[in-house]
C-alpha cells in the first residue's frame, strides 16, 4: 500500500485486462483484494482518522463540554458520565449522518469527489427521493423531491443543531438520583422536534431516515422524551442491548464467515500474512479458514451476543467493567478495520454509549434491569424495541436490514447492475449533483483504465460474499456470454449515485429505484439489467431474486439455496449456482438471448 497512490492488480496491459472476460477479472480482482483491499493509499485512511478523531470525536465533545455544564474538553473525569454528555453525543452523531458525513462517507463507499452526498442531494428540489408506503400513506407518491421535503430535511439539521448547543437544565428525577450531576439534561421538547421531524420526513424519503440511523437514535430520543431519569438509563440499556444482541444473532448464519476475510483484507494496519491466512488457500481459494471461522462466530459473533447480555443483568462490579473492557475493543476492532460502510462514529459513539451506561450506571446501583419505576414499563418497552428485528429476520422484505440490527451480518439484500455499452454515461442525464463515478475518479487524479478497476473491485467484493455469488450467477445465467460485454456494477455505486446515501441496504436500489430512474431516462431493453437478491429470512435456507429489465420490468424471479454458495469461488469456475426459477416473463427466456436482440421482448 502506498501513501499518496492506490495499489491496483498487477496486469501487464491495464487496458488489455479490461477486455477479458468477465470472470477473469473477476478472479484476479478477488485474488488482489484478499491480499491488499480495496488497494487505497496510506494518505486516504489517515483522512478518515483525521475526520472521526478531529472534527467527529473532538469536535463533538468541543461543542458538549462548551454548551454544558460539565467543564473542559480535558476535564474528563468530570464529564464522562454526566448524561448531558450522552444525550448531547447522540444528537451530534444523529446530526452528522444525517448531514452525510457520518457512516457512509467517503471513497469506501464509492463517494470519491466529492465525498458526501447526503445534504447535497436533500437539500436540493427535484433529486429523487424513495417513499417507503407510498400507496398507504397519504401524500407521499411520487418519486421527486419537493420544496416541502427540502424544508422539511433543513428543519431536522436545525433542531438537532438547537439541542446540542442549548444547555441542560436540572430535574428532580436527576437530582434524586445524581446529585453529583452539573449539566443538567437535555430539555425533552428538545427530543420531540428532531424525531418528529425524521419521522414525517421519513415516510416521504426511507433514505434520510436510514441515513439519520432513524433505528438507532430515534429509540434514544423517544426514551429521552418521555422517561424520568433513571427509567431513561435502563431503557437506554436496552436498546444498546437489542442492538447488539439483534446484530449477533443475525450472524448465526452462514453469510457470516465470508464477510471477516474480505473486511479484514481492508484493514489498514493488518499485516499482509495475516491477511491471508483468512482464507484457505488465496489466491487459488478464497473460502473461509479456520481462523476466519473462529474469528467470525468465537470472537466475533458470540461475544456480541454474550457480552451484551452480562452488561444487562451483572450486578458485579468487577464483571461489568471485564464486559464493558470487551465491547470497547470489539467496536475499536471494527473502526480499524475501515468496513466499507466505514460506520466509524457509530462504533466510536456504541464504545462509549457501553462506559457511560454500564460503568457509570452500574445495575447493583439502581440501574438495573427490573428497576424501573412502574413494573410494565420492561415489558412494553422491550417488545416495541424487540418488534422490528424479529419481523425483519421473518419477514426482511419488510424491514429494511437496518430496523432489523443486521448490522454487517453478510446477509444483505443487494443487487449487481449489468449497463450496456454507453448506458452508463446516461446516468449524468439524471438529476443529481455530483458527476458519475468514473468521472469522479478522474478528477480524483485516476486514469481511466484505474477509474473501472477501482469501480470492478466494488463488486469483486461483493463476490466474496455469498450473496455476490448468486447474484453472478443469475447475471451468467440470463445474460450468458453477453455480460462480458456489459459494464457490471455494484448496486450500492447506483444508490449513492441517484438518492445520495448508501448503507448497505439492497432496499435503496430495488425495483423501486429502477423505475424512478427509468421514468426519467427510458432506456431501451437490455440496456440497464438489475439482478437483485433479498435477505434470507432467519427460518428458511433460501433467498428469493429477481432479475429486473429497467425498460421492461421485472422478468424473472427465483430462488437459490444459501447451502449450495459456501463452497463456490467467487469466480464461479463450475459455472452458476442452482437457481430454481419460479416465474419467467411468458414472452421472454434468457436462453434465447442473442447478440441481434432475438428472443428480447418487443
Amino acid at each position: 500500500m502506498a501513501f499518496k497512490t492506490p495499489v491496483f492488480p498487477a496486469v501487464d496491459d491495464p487496458e488489455e485486462f479490461l477486455r477479458r472476460p468477465f470472470f477473469e477479472r473477476v478472479k484476479v480482482m478477488t485474488g488482489f483484494w484478499a491480499g491488499n483491499g480495496f488497494g487505497s493509499p496510506w494518505v486516504l485512511h489517515l483522512i478518515y482518522i483525521a475526520k472521526l478523531a478531529g472534527f467527529s470525536a473532538i469536535g463533538g465533545l468541543l461543542v458538549v463540554t462548551a454548551t454544558s455544564d460539565v467543564g473542559g474538553l480535558f476535564d474528563v473525569g468530570r464529564w464522562w458520565d454526566e448524561p448531558v454528555v450522552y444525550q448531547k453525543l447522540v444528537l451530534w452523531v444523529a446530526l452528522l449522518e444525517v448531514v452525510g458525513v457520518g457512516g457512509a462517507w467517503g471513497p469506501l463507499t464509492g463517494h470519491f469527489k466529492p465525498m458526501y452526498g447526503g445534504a447535497r442531494y436533500w437539500l436540493r428540489p427535484g433529486t429523487i427521493r424513495l417513499p417507503p408506503w407510498p400507496r398507504v400513506v397519504p401524500f407521499t407518491r411520487g418519486d421527486r423531491r419537493g420544496v416541502v421535503d427540502a424544508v422539511l430535511y433543513a428543519a431536522i439539521l436545525v433542531s438537532l443543531a438547537v439541542a446540542i448547543v442549548l444547555p441542560g437544565v436540572g430535574t428532580a428525577a436527576l437530582s434524586a438520583a445524581r446529585p453529583d450531576v452539573t449539566g443538567g439534561l437535555v430539555r425533552p421538547v428538545l427530543f420531540v422536534v428532531p424525531a418528529a421531524l425524521l419521522v414525517l420526513l421519513g415516510l416521504r424519503d426511507k433514505v434520510v431516515f436510514l441515513a439519520g440511523r432513524g433505528e438507532q437514535y430515534l429509540p434514544v430520543m423517544v426514551a429521552c422524551a418521555t422517561l424520568d431519569f433513571t427509567d431513561m438509563i435502563i431503557a437506554a440499556k436496552l436498546i444498546i442491548v437489542i442492538v447488539w444482541v439483534g446484530a449477533a444473532v443475525s450472524k448465526f448464519t452462514r453469510h457470516f464467515s465470508f464477510v471477516v476475510p474480505p473486511m479484514v483484507s481492508n484493514a489498514p494496519f493488518m499485516p499482509r500474512a495475516l491477511r491471508l491466512r483468512h482464507y484457505k488457500n488465496a489466491p487459488d481459494d478464497l473460502r473461509p479458514s479456520g481462523l476466519a471461522h473462529f474469528m467470525a462466530h468465537v470472537l466475533g459473533t458470540l461475544a456480541e451476543f454474550a457480552l451484551p447480555l452480562v452488561l444487562l443483568f451483572s450486578t458485579n462490579r468487577a464483571l461489568t467493567l471485564v464486559a464493558v473492557a470487551g465491547m470497547v475493543l470489539f467496536h475499536l476492532f471494527i473502526t480499524s478495520t475501515f468496513p466499507l460502510a466505514v460506520p466509524l462514529e457509530w462504533n466510536i459513539l456504541f464504545a462509549y454509549t457501553g462506559i457511560f451506561l454500564f460503568a457509570g450506571h452500574p445495575g447493583g446501583a439502581g440501574y438495573g434491569l427490573f428497576d424501573f419505576s412502574e413494573p410494565w414499563m420492561l415489558p412494553v418497552i422491550a417488545g416495541a424495541l424487540l418488534f422490528f428485528p424479529v419481523l425483519g429476520n421473518l419477514r426482511p422484505d419488510l424491514v429494511s436490514f437496518l430496523p432489523s440490527m443486521r448490522q454487517y451480518a453478510g446477509n444483505w439484500a443487494s443487487a449487481v447492475w449489468a449497463l450496456a455499452p454507453g448506458a452508463e454515461e446516461r446516468l449524468a442525464e439524471l438529476p443529481v449533483p455530483v458527476e458519475p463515478h468514473h468521472r469522479q475518479l478522474r478528477a480524483f487524479g485516476y486514469s481511466a483504465p484505474q477509474a473501472e478497476m477501482a469501480m470492478q473491485m466494488f463488486v469483486a467484493w461483493r463476490s466474496m460474499h455469498t450473496q455476490g455469488k448468486g447474484l453472478l450467477s443469475v447475471a451468467r445465467t440470463y445474460l450468458g456470454d453477453d455480460l462480458d460485454t456489459y459494464t457490471v456494477r455494484e448496486g450500492e455505486i447506483g444508490a449513492n449515485l441517484v438518492v445520495g446515501w448508501n448503507f448497505g441496504d439492497g432496499h435503496l436500489h430495488d425495483d423501486q429505484l429502477i423505475e424512478a430512474i427509468q421514468r426519467r431516462l427510458h432506456f431501451a431493453p437490455g440496456e440497464l439489467v438489475v439482478f437483485w437478491v433479498e435477505s434470507q429470512p432467519i427460518h428458511r435456507p433460501v433467498q428469493e431474486y429477481f432479475v429486473m429489465d429497467a425498460a421492461l420490468g421485472v422478468v424473472e424471479r427465483g430462488r437459490w439455496d444459501v447451502r449450495d454458495l459456501v463452497d463456490q469461488q467467487p469466480w464461479l469456475p463450475d459455472g452458476p449456482v442452482p437457481l430454481d426459477v419460479t416465474w419467467r416473463h411468458p414472452r421472454h427466456h434468457p436462453a434465447y438471448r442473442t447478440a441481434n436482440g432475438e428472443g428480447a421482448l418487443a
